[in-house]
């Protein structure tokens, strides 16, 4: 296929090209910061986009296992864009993960693009963020304790992850153990659940979220709240789980949706945890 479109060619994204990365999303209006950029570069491979020697586009994919593949980080420098760049980066991407199904969460601007390629919407992605609202920590039942995380608690957190998304993800929650702060919520000395709260973008990010129940998954999201309070705070949460609402009226609005689209099998989560809210869109 070919890999190159006008003056323009594809080639592997390196550390190297982080300053650029973070000077292209800022021109689109993305909040990311170059420790943003370093951390999902880390954990998966991309694609830059080099015109006159400059990067003018990124794609990026995270494989987990050996069946799926989550696609994001995909941008076209403004000036750039409607001269098939897109198209471009969209092949690479499909090359690169060929074989897996793939997921990606797009923009009503990007979901004709994706269609072309046989992406189907699966879902929405509530985008809830601003400044954290005053809650208080949330009660615990006689049989529940709250605790902080360690890396000792990594099976713990991967077993309850892949429980909620059907995907084995221990080194994206092991990256994200050594730059945030995680807690489990355990009840009768088993874990129900566990929450990432961590730097992102203008401030702070709740995710990933998985629990074995709404309220487990609302204890563990109003106590990130409390923890940062009036600090600006993003938390993205698939639309079915009913949090959007409760998000609102806490005082945290709904200020974007994303569109969960997929193309070929979806991955099948064996439960009983569910995924409340995601590591970021990019990785879902």
């Amino acid at each position: 296929m070919p890999n190159a479109v006008g003056a323009a060619h594809l080639r592997a994204l390196t550390p190297d090209d982080l300053d650029a990365c973070h000077r292209l999303s800022q021109q689109v209006g993305w909040a990311h910061r170059r420790e943003d950029w370093a951390l999902v570069l880390g954990l998966g491979q991309g694609l830059a986009a080099i015109a006159a020697g400059e990067v003018v586009g990124t794609a990026m994919w995270w494989t987990f296992g050996s069946g799926h593949a989550s696609l994001g980080s995909i941008i076209v420098a403004p000036e750039r864009q409607g001269a098939g760049l897109g198209k471009l980066l969209m092949q690479g991407l499909l090359d690169a993960t060929r074989g897996r199904s793939r997921g990606l969460i797009a923009t009503e601007q990007g979901r004709p693009l994706y269609a072309k390629y046989g992406f189907e919407p699966v879902g929405t992605v509530l985008q809830h963020q601003g400044p954290a609202p005053a809650v208080g920590l949330p009660p615990l039942g006689p049989s529940e304790t709250l605790r902080l995380a360690t890396e000792a608690d990594l099976p713990v957190l991967a077993a309850l992850d892949e429980a909620a998304t059907g995907l084995p993800r221990a080194p994206v929650l092991s990256a994200l153990l050594g730059r945030g702060e995680a807690y489990v919520l355990d009840r009768d000395g088993v874990a129900a659940g566990f929450s990432v709260l961590r730097r992102r973008g203008l401030g702070w990010l709740i995710g990933p979220v998985a629990a074995v129940d709404y309220r487990a998954a609302r204890c563990l999201i109003a106590h990130g709240l409390a923890a940062r309070p009036s600090e600006f705070i993003r938390v993205d949460v698939p639309a079915p789980t009913g949090l959007g609402s409760w998000l609102t009226e806490l005082g945290l609005p709904e200020v974007d949706t994303g569109l969960v689209m997929l193309c070929g099998e979806r991955p099948a989560p064996p439960g009983p945890a569910r995924l409340f809210a995601l590591v970021n869109q990019a990785l879902g």
